[in-house]
């Protein structure tokens, strides 16, 4: 399977010279079956989708759209996604069950007078479902969902799985509501470890270091150094820190990252525009830009 980094930025976008090289699109992961130029899982649909389309040449997308959640850097990307918004579209678009149909949920963000039409105006096939925990298979893959501790929303964290490969995606996390844990960062817990267990590779909030984390914990995110924690404790093969704040500059995050190559777990940082690889054995990575 491969994974294509469209969007890795948290809360807003971030323009600017400053954040060229991690990138400043919002939280977006495109999900290829090995031998295939097409997508047939997105995870999230920030302002990163409009980078999906683009990367495979705005011809119409047939898949699925995991929403872990659905705060505006989740979904903000979805009516600006020209392969989805295509007469020959097929779209099934999941998201955490919670009150209310899928379609009218998502239409109090995306509807009149904040924009000019709803979900169900989008061009192409559409069909709004809902997901609880468990486990579902979804465009082929063994999709396994929990439910993790996140503030202003139910949020979903997946695990998803070709048989020969497996993916954990956990991109705002709150494990401090739990508990402050073993490190004061917040408890590793069942749910998040059953997600990142034995993973090639755990995609993990890392919005804030935990330097920061004492003045910023009102927000519901996590530190560098507990995304890093739960892969070493998961047996995760590679952690990639994600979600990076909207403040963090390109010279910021490799200090970051320079700070935790003493781990035991490989350790990387989502760059925009970077296709990992992982399956047979093989792990890769390549930035695409």
């Amino acid at each position: 399977m491969r994974l294509l980094l469209c969007g890795v930025r948290g809360s807003t976008p971030a323009p600017g010279a400053d954040f060229v090289r991690y990138g400043g699109s919002t939280s977006c992961v495109a999900v290829f079956a090995d031998g295939e130029d097409m997508p047939r899982l997105v995870l999230d649909a920030g302002t990163g989708l409009a980078n999906l389309s683009r990367a495979i040449g705005h011809r119409p997308f047939d898949g699925s759209i995991l929403l872990t959640h659905l705060h505006w850097d989740h979904t903000h990307g979805l009516p600006f996604f020209p392969s989805g918004d295509h007469a020959d579209a097929r779209v099934t678009l999941y998201m955490p069950a919670q009150d209310g149909g899928p379609a009218m949920v998502l239409a109090r963000a995306m509807s009149p007078p904040h924009f000019p039409i709803g979900p169900t105006e989008l061009g192409g096939r559409w069909d709004f479902r809902t997901l609880d925990e468990g486990t579902s298979v979804i465009e082929g893959l063994t999709v396994l969902a929990r439910e993790i501790p996140h503030k202003g929303g139910r949020e979903l964290g997946y695990r998803m799985s070709d048989g020969w490969s497996a993916v954990a995606y956990l991109p705002d996390h709150s494990p401090l509501a739990l508990g402050p844990g073993p490190e004061g960062l917040g408890e590793y817990h069942e749910a998040a470890l059953a997600l990142a267990e034995g993973v090639d590779v755990l995609l993990h909030d890392a919005q804030h270091t935990a330097a920061e984390l004492p003045g910023r914990a009102y927000l519901g995110h996590s530190a560098v150094e507990y995304a890093v924690g739960l892969g070493e404790r998961a047996g995760a093969g590679t952690v990639v820190l994600f979600h990076h704040d909207p403040e963090r500059t390109d010279d910021e995050i490799d200090v970051i990252v320079a700070g935790q190559q003493d781990r035991r777990v490989r350790v990387l940082a989502a760059r925009e525009g970077t296709v990992l690889h992982y399956g047979l054995g093989m792990t890769s990575g390549k930035d695409t830009r």
